[in-house]
């Protein structure tokens, strides 16, 4: 059994990086005096919300201190990359972006090319990156994002390839400033890391154990971010049904959601991610109390064998799974469940996928995230024998895709002629006689305006008229 992570909360941890932060400010005057223009910064995530949250206090910090954000990268001074590291495609997709900016570097020799996230966590990576990516100007590790602005200062000075691998793990960081990208929705990390140790996972390694930020410093974000008029709170982590397991009381993640529903305001929280074995009977005890938590679970189950399940390193079994989604039914009527799901994990013979594709049918969900199997260098699983062949996995996706297109199909079917609530989240792309929107249940609805202007952010009511496999249609109501 893992022992627990001692917890250093730091309240002014990030005040050492304020004389960084000023000082590249003062440089970033002279530059704009000098060039008639501010100096821009371009950013790029791949990856989880998790990864889309760092990003938003890293532009906070850019802002700061005295860039401007631009959408094009040949227009920026500044490039920086925040990497995922779950699938190999995503890593790929990261070295042909970073590989083409070597041509954007030989016309402007002054430009900085940052990358932190996931991927550059890991040390074969950044190795890599040293040998065969010259043209990039640092890299930090994920738990060294306080220290952008100091890293900065000293790529400024002239340091050549700075490299920060972190060795923060355990320290929690407050008062990072955040530019959030939407004015209604906001990411809100309640915790950091992993302690599951997953057999195909590499994010334990690359985000250290799990760190929760005290219950204060959430609920004071949150009632903040109320009062500013955001609708949407999403609360993340790894495995949010850990959360304060890593400091001594009673206190959990259920009774986070409690508090925050005290909170006044109309507003909807989700959260994600729940692992099955912590997603305790007390948190649908909870959802089905609080009125401001959505009806909703992303709750991945990975496979439907048994054995597989082992494997993977996951503690719990498919009954197991199938029992706690039961209790939540009964618990929280109309809940919906999402979930995850790997296609050709080693050892996986047809019997097991059968058993995949059974689980499936029992629990109906309404989307599925689908992957096939993607070896991660320094996980067990990367080592172990009887690795899936390329074309089982492929035969074995089309199935899975093909029955969750059914469930799916039968699912969104029995909204039409209902009415429900949604939060607007702006025009569908080119349609702007049409909104997209999210139901407490976290169902996607495409609406008609007919004559009514809704904004951003607005909850409205939607006469559901139509349904595809993967959404819902209307009209709104007046």
């Amino acid at each position: 059994m893992l022992k627990k992570t001692s917890i250093l909360l730091t309240e002014d941890k990030f005040a050492e990086q304020e004389d960084y932060i000023q000082k590249i400010k003062k440089l970033n005057v002279l530059f704009e005096t000098e060039h008639r223009r501010p100096r821009y910064a371009f950013t790029q995530t791949y990856g989880c919300q998790q990864n889309e949250s760092d990003t938003e206090k890293i532009n906070g910090m850019l802002i700061k201190m005295g860039f401007v954000l631009v959408s094009e990268k040949n227009e920026a001074d500044l490039i920086l990359l925040n990497t995922c590291a779950v699938r190999e495609h995503a890593e790929q997709k990261v070295f042909g972006t970073v590989g083409a900016l070597v041509h954007l570097k030989k016309k402007n020799p002054s430009l900085i090319i940052a990358m932190c996230g996931c991927m550059v966590s890991q040390q074969h990576i950044r190795q890599q990156i040293r040998q065969k990516y010259k043209h990039v100007t640092f890299v930090f590790d994920t738990s060294a994002i306080w220290r952008f602005p100091e890293n900065l200062y000293n790529v400024f000075m002239g340091k050549d390839m700075l490299v920060d691998a972190g060795h923060d793990d355990g320290i929690v960081i407050e008062d990072i400033p955040v530019k959030r990208l939407s004015k209604y929705k906001a990411w809100v990390p309640i915790m950091t890391g992993c302690n599951n140790f997953c057999s195909y996972c590499i994010v334990p390694y690359v985000r250290g154990r799990e760190k929760s930020r005290k219950r204060e410093d959430v609920l004071n974000e949150i009632e903040a971010l109320v009062l500013s008029g955001y609708k949407e709170i999403v609360l993340l982590g790894q495995n949010v049904n850990s959360y304060h397991k890593d400091i001594d009381d009673s206190y959990d993640f259920a009774d986070l959601l409690k508090d925050i529903n005290r909170i006044e305001g109309d507003f909807i929280v989700r959260f994600m991610t729940s692992h099955p074995k912590d997603a305790s009977h007390k948190l649908f005890d909870i959802m089905a109390e609080c009125h401001k938590i959505e009806r909703h679970i992303h709750l991945p189950f990975q496979s439907g064998s048994d054995d597989i399940l082992k494997s993977m390193n996951r503690k719990y079994t498919s009954g197991e799974y199938l029992a706690l989604v039961e209790y939540a039914r009964k618990k929280v009527p109309g809940i919906t469940f999402t979930s995850d799901v790997i296609v050709g994990f080693p050892g996986e013979s047809d019997d097991d996928f059968e058993k995949t594709l059974d689980l499936i049918r029992k629990v109906g969900f309404c989307g599925l995230y689908m992957f096939i199997y993607s070896k991660r260098k320094g996980t067990p699983a990367a080592k172990m024998e009887n690795q899936v062949s390329d074309d089982d996995k492929k035969h074995r996706f089309m199935r899975l895709t093909e029955l969750q297109r059914q469930v799916s199909e039968e699912f969104h079917r029995q909204f039409v002629g209902k009415s429900v609530r949604i939060l607007s989240e702006g025009f569908v792309k080119n349609d702007h006689n049409m909104i997209s929107g999210r139901t407490e249940e976290n169902i996607i609805v495409h609406a008609e305006l007919s004559d009514r202007s809704v904004s951003e952010g607005e909850f409205v009511f939607v006469e559901i008229t139509d349904s595809m496999n993967w959404a819902l249609k209307g009209k709104i109501k007046d």
